[in-house]
């Protein structure tokens, strides 16, 4: 991450947090306190000054106030601790925001766990408190459902984990949530992407990794799907993907996983000619051994050696990716 990038993000989480509110730290012995605004977090010291620790500090300290232990404010269908959900949802949806931005996401798929302990940690610490159900549902809607234009299973996987573990998740939700877990666990980032086999209109056998290019763009379609066809417009008529597309350094392999093969070959020609198209003639990927393909379409970004860049992402966020690799 840069530092001018950084000192946007800095900035728009201070604007946002001051929108928000100011400080709450006072806890009343007699009652608890009723409604407040989203406390915001310390200020990153000045002796910080490298920009991807300023980063990474305003992450592990982003939700420090309003998730204090030590602390215990009103709860009821609008409220979370203290602050109407509303705003709670605004501070959640930057901070899932703010953890795509860095290029390594090690860091924040760490924070997403650390996340989670604090979560459990304030439930344990108030029981009558409604934020474990929360951001249990609210996690999981932003960053696990398929139409979610933030959706992230990389970062979903540590919180999810973490619900299938824990003892304050209803029982009855484990076991889905450890089939979550174990399927955001196939083609994690920076790991090696599954190979498989596919066979081309023409009837020629081909793999995944006997693909060769700079970039590999998975794209799980559909013959007829509405949103399929969107994102081959988008890709289409954007001029870094057609100009990576046309000198080789991009391939786009566009796979159909499903059995109505008639219809698929019909309607396969009508894709761009220098895309390699295909079906899954083995029926691996649809048996969710391999691939975790929830719904159609589905977009996987790899490097040169199938290593994963982007997983199920919107295409929005491979359009970025691709144009911040031109620009570097």
């Amino acid at each position: 991450m840069n530092g001018k990038l950084t000192c946007t993000l800095l900035l728009a989480v201070s604007l946002l947090l001051s929108a928000c509110g100011g400080r709450n730290t006072g806890k009343s012995s007699d009652a608890v306190p009723a409604l407040r605004e989203f406390p915001s977090a310390d200020p990153v010291p000045s002796v910080i000054t490298d920009p991807k620790e300023s980063f990474e500090y305003m992450i592990q300290n982003y939700w420090s106030r309003f998730l204090d232990p030590s602390t215990a404010f009103q709860c009821d269908s609008n409220v979370v601790n203290g602050v109407p959900d509303t705003d709670v949802e605004t501070a959640a949806g930057l901070f899932f925001t703010l953890l795509e931005r860095p290029a390594d996401k090690t860091f924040s798929i760490s924070a997403m766990g650390a996340f989670f302990d604090m979560v459990e940690k304030y439930q344990e610490a108030n029981p009558s408190s409604n934020v474990f159900k929360y951001f249990e549902q609210t996690v999981t809607r932003y960053l696990y459902d398929p139409n979610s234009p933030v959706r992230d299973e990389d970062l979903y996987l540590p919180y999810v984990k973490g619900l299938a573990a824990s003892p304050l998740t209803d029982p009855q939700m484990v076991p889905a949530y450890s089939y979550d877990a174990s399927m955001c666990s196939l083609n994690r980032y920076g790991t090696p992407a599954a190979d498989f086999a596919f066979t081309d209109l023409d009837g020629k056998r081909h793999t995944l990794y006997g693909v060769k290019a700079e970039r590999i763009l998975l794209f799980f379609s559909n013959p007829g799907c509405n949103a399929c066809g969107e994102i081959v417009d988008v890709l289409c008529t954007d001029e870094t993907v057609t100009s990576m597309a046309g000198s080789g350094r991009l391939a786009v392999i566009n796979i159909y996983i499903d059995s109505e093969l008639d219809k698929w070959r019909e309607y396969a020609t009508t894709y761009p000619k220098q895309w390699i198209s295909g079906y899954d003639h083995t029926g691996t990927i649809r048996s969710d051994v391999t691939y975790n393909v929830r719904a159609i379409p589905s977009l996987y970004l790899l490097d040169s050696g199938k290593t994963v860049l982007l997983k199920d992402a919107p295409v929005e966020k491979v359009i970025a990716y691709l144009h911040a690799t031109e620009q570097k």
